[in-house]
């Protein structure tokens, strides 16, 4: 029950309806103020008053806390107006601890009925719940006073001292809630995480979800992905042994095989490479004509990959593959080269023919040696060129001649050789 002070002629008319709601955002007694205006009205001797369920008003006499009012129409004799009233809502609400420690001054009794008063150790996180539900979180040293007429105020506290997880359940309340108190963390599966409590490493976590407290105390968790990551190395001005300009691009593939030692080689794992794998590759091109580079690249990618496997040992970090992508030659010389490529494939399809020619020219000789040993065989031929002449004739007339049969026309359609004279 509510204790009330004398306060003079007070009448209760009748119990009001409806529910107010303040805006916490504004400052309290200038809200309180502003609301109390257009709930009271005056007259000459009294003051009356409406007070809404789910609110309360503090009666002041000049300034000082006397008494609250519960829902309901109320006058009250205020001749001298030192009356002024505060009203706020009390349903899940906060009251300013200002105004807490205030009353709890002036009238204990009234702040133990009306408020609760939740506060927290030098290291203790509290999860404030209103009504069973997880409303805000307190750090250490925090002090808050919240109404108790309507709701149930409960606080669960944490000492952080020697605790660094958060259990699952703790989880699940401060999901509802912010809590700067707090960091928390998803390992996938193809992740490894270290953690790190001051600067220091203390274990290495598996997948899953975490929440490690970060009262007085610095958390970090480093996330490293284990799959194989591309490391793209773009292209750079140098120099061959020749002295010609070019720019070559690279790619790479680099894997984390130990996470605890490839955090100590460098903060930036793929900027560190990079660098590495630039040093490398223009050493072994300085080392290089620019034939040599042009058609080794081969014997390139070995020495490259063999240079940054031996640093990278030890590191925790091993590089799957390592490659030249594309070697960028300037204008003039790319020109130049061109016209050289060009003039040797000419050469070489110029000596192709030539062999061709000489094949041909060597199997004709052989033929022609044929045909001198072997009549017949010359026969034969001829007779393939006639037969092939006929198919591109559409009319032949044979005519042998006076007194000559068909076995003259036979005979003398084709004449091996002259007769010899006899």
């Amino acid at each position: 029950m509510t204790r009330a002070l004398k306060l003079g002629p007070l009448v209760t008319l009748e119990a009001a309806s409806g529910t107010h709601f303040l805006d916490h955002n504004m400052n309290p007694a200038l809200q309180a103020g502003q609301e109390m205006e257009k709930k009271m009205t005056r007259s000459l001797l009294y003051l009356h008053v409406a007070v809404e369920p789910g609110e309360r008003v503090l009666v002041l006499r000049d300034g000082r806390y006397e008494r609250v009012l519960g829902p309901g129409r109320y006058i009250l004799l205020d001749p001298l107006r030192k009356l002024t009233l505060e009203s706020y809502d009390v349903v899940r609400a906060e009251l300013p601890i200002e105004c807490y420690d205030i009353i709890k001054a002036e009238q204990p009794d009234l702040a133990d009925d009306l408020l609760t008063l939740v506060e927290t150790g030098p290291s203790e996180v509290g999860i404030v719940l209103l009504d069973g539900r997880p409303m805000v979180v307190l750090g250490p040293w925090q002090r808050r006073a919240y109404w108790k007429v309507v709701t149930a105020v409960d606080i669960e506290r944490i000492d952080t001292t020697d605790v660094l997880e958060v259990t699952d359940r703790q989880m699940t309340l401060l999901s509802k809630v912010t809590s700067p108190y707090m960091v928390q963390t998803v390992v996938e599966s193809h992740e490894a995480a270290l953690l790190y409590v001051n600067g220091r490493l203390v274990g290495r976590l598996s997948p899953g979800r975490y929440g490690h407290w970060t009262v007085n105390r610095k958390v970090e968790v480093k996330r490293l992905d284990l799959r194989p990551h591309p490391v793209e190395i773009t292209a750079q001005e140098m120099l061959t042994k020749d002295r010609i300009s070019l720019r070559v691009t690279l790619t790479a593939y680099r894997r984390i095989t130990d996470p605890e030692r490839a955090v100590t080689v460098a903060a930036d794992i793929d900027g560190w490479l990079y660098r590495l794998v630039q040093l490398a590759v223009r050493e072994a091109v300085s080392l290089r004509t620019l034939d040599e580079v042009l058609s080794g690249k081969g014997a390139l990618d070995a020495e490259l990959r063999g240079y940054v496997e031996q640093r990278l040992e030890g590191t925790g970090i091993v590089v799957t593959e390592l490659g030249i992508k594309d070697v960028i030659l300037p204008g003039d010389i790319r020109e130049l080269v061109n016209k050289v490529v060009e003039a040797e494939r000419l050469a070489k399809a110029n000596l192709i023919r030539r062999q061709e020619e000489t094949a041909a020219t060597r199997s004709l000789l052989n033929t022609a040696k044929l045909m001198e040993e072997n009549p017949l065989l010359l026969r034969l031929k001829e007779l393939e060129s006639l037969e092939r002449l006929v198919e591109k004739v559409g009319r032949i007339d044979l005519h042998a001649g006076d007194g000559q049969g068909l076995d003259a026309l036979l005979t003398k359609l084709i004449r091996l050789k002259q007769p010899e004279a006899s």
